[in-house]
């Protein structure tokens, strides 16, 4: 497995630098507290400097070195409830893989989870882009349905989260069920998930095309959806196939400075204009890295959200107690 790659482009690498993170409320909004004149938000550094854990299995799903997926499992007989885990890095392989997301899916599997944490060929890597990126995620995904039995994993239980990008891959899987017959990304059935957690996330493309100040920058969205279609947008982007009829939370931290905080509040707007139960969950004094880093605020959040759904304690509230 290479180690996470952080070779990002200009607009990114300034992002980084800066290493902050957007937000997210539930609605109706009430007051965010204003952050604090000491906050710092975490580096990337701050998070991948920590020990690496490991997964305890890895699962290919196709003939690339990054068509894999890794499998957390917790102890126990299982079956266990699955989180499918949707890393970000703007759609580029340079610059992030699964790995980014081990810290995040080992306090899960400590938690009782099993993690199906998958990768997919970015837009940069031969075979991405569209119609690549997107079947890559949807094949990782319903590669769960054949290794469930292997993995004990309970497919009557499974929900996603996905941070930056992966925001919007993880939108997008719950969303499949919407794709037109006529669209190559079409599939008669694809994996079920009952919820999806967005950290930080870009589910609008249309909105984060037409916007230079997100950190991934503007010309990777058309790499992404492709430009030789007569509406690029329809299969692509998550508002595009609302409703989705899919409870949906975004989880965003008030300081970010990677992705604009509007394209949290908009979409969450859409969702629930169109019917859907969709939740917008701000974290003061939180950058981009908090949103997968264990011990902080805003993944504490993301975690809640998701045991609740999946109907598992949560541990570390009951230590709190």
């Amino acid at each position: 497995m290479t180690p996470l790659r952080l070779l990002a482009p200009a607009a990114l690498l300034a992002a980084i630098a800066v290493s902050a993170a957007k937000g997210s409320t539930t609605l109706p909004q009430s007051p965010t507290p204003a952050p604090t004149a000491a906050f710092a938000p975490l580096t990337w550094s701050d998070l991948t400097k920590r020990t690496r854990p490991t997964p305890d299995a890895t699962v290919s799903y196709g003939d690339d070195s990054m068509q894999k997926v890794d499998v957390w499992l917790p102890r126990g007989a299982g079956p266990f409830p699955v989180v499918v885990m949707v890393h970000g890095g703007c759609w580029q392989t340079k610059i992030a893989d699964r790995t980014l997301m081990n810290w995040a899916a080992d306090d899960l599997r400590r938690s009782g989870v099993a993690v199906w944490n998958i990768d997919y060929r970015g837009v940069d890597r031969s075979g991405g882009g569209y119609p690549g990126t997107f079947s890559d995620a949807a094949k990782a995904a319903d590669q769960l349905l054949v290794s469930a039995a292997k993995y004990r994993l309970d497919t009557r239980r499974v929900v996603a989260v996905g941070h930056s990008a992966g925001g919007h891959l993880a939108l997008w899987l719950a969303a499949r069920p919407r794709l037109p017959a006529s669209s190559p990304l079409h599939s008669a059935n694809p994996l079920k998930l009952a919820y999806v957690v967005s950290l930080g996330g870009l589910p609008d493309l249309e909105a984060t095309a037409r916007s230079p100040d997100n950190g991934c920058g503007i010309e990777v969205v058309q790499q992404l959806v492709g430009t030789a279609r007569r509406d690029p947008f329809a299969d692509t982007s998550v508002p595009r196939l609302l409703p989705l009829g899919v409870p949906q939370a975004l989880v965003n931290g008030r300081e970010d400075r990677i992705i604009p905080y509007r394209m949290a509040t908009d979409y969450v707007a859409r969702a629930t204009a169109a019917g859907d139960r969709a939740t917008l969950h701000t974290v003061p004094n939180t950058g981009h890295v908090e949103l997968i880093t264990p011990e902080t605020a805003a993944w504490r959040t993301a975690k809640r959200l998701l045991l609740e759904q999946l109907g598992v304690p949560d541990r570390q509230l009951d230590i709190a107690r």
